[in-house]
């Protein structure tokens, strides 16, 4: 237990490694997977399948109970904005969008709960996002070296696109839930 502070940042860890895994196995399954599944109407229902579970995920990270008005609020125009953005991409594109969005959430939910346990670190936004981009450059790097794959500098700026994109959502989200508790706070020591 010496390398995490809590069985639960244990626990996030393995989860960051899975999906680490995860994107990883796609260089070498990803093009058998793509050919598999070449229609259109499967692809779209996979699709909307993913972005709903990508959608939870930002959200339970950042929303531990009820949401508020203005959280719901954020939640809808999130919501818009990713689903308008993912519509806009081409498969690969969408799926850079959905493997680096949950890569990082789940790097910044293990950060946060290092954090939790008393560990001193600064920025863990900026250090998730980091991190995040930095395995999103190994990831296209690796594909110089493979045989039907293509190093592409885009995809490097998706990946980060993607992580920026799910940060900034938890954080906004995290953010709305503060100001209105310290919102509460201040009516309640008026009364």
């Amino acid at each position: 237990m010496l390398l995490f502070t809590s069985n639960r940042e244990k626990h996030l860890w393995f989860w960051v490694l899975m999906v680490f895994a995860a994107i990883f196995t796609t260089l070498f399954l990803g093009q058998p997977l793509a050919e598999l599944l070449s229609s259109q109407d499967a692809r779209a229902v996979i699709f909307l399948i993913v972005m709903f579970f990508i959608g939870a995920t930002i959200l339970v990270h950042a929303i531990q109970t009820k949401p508020t008005r203005i959280e719901l609020t954020i939640i809808l125009g999130l919501v818009a904005v990713y689903i308008m953005f993912a519509l806009r991409l081409g498969m690969p594109e969408r799926s850079h969008l959905m493997e680096y969005s949950v890569l990082a959430v789940f790097i910044h939910k293990a950060i946060t709960e290092r954090i939790r346990q008393g560990k001193q670190i600064p920025m863990p936004a900026l250090i998730t996002f980091i991190v995040t981009f930095l395995i999103g450059v190994l990831d296209e790097c690796i594909q110089i070296f493979l045989p039907n794959r293509i190093f592409d500098p885009a995809d490097i700026l998706f990946n980060g696109m993607a992580a920026a994109m799910a940060i900034g959502s938890s954080m906004l989200l995290i953010w709305a839930r503060k100001w209105k508790h310290k919102s509460n706070k201040q009516t309640l020591n008026k009364d």
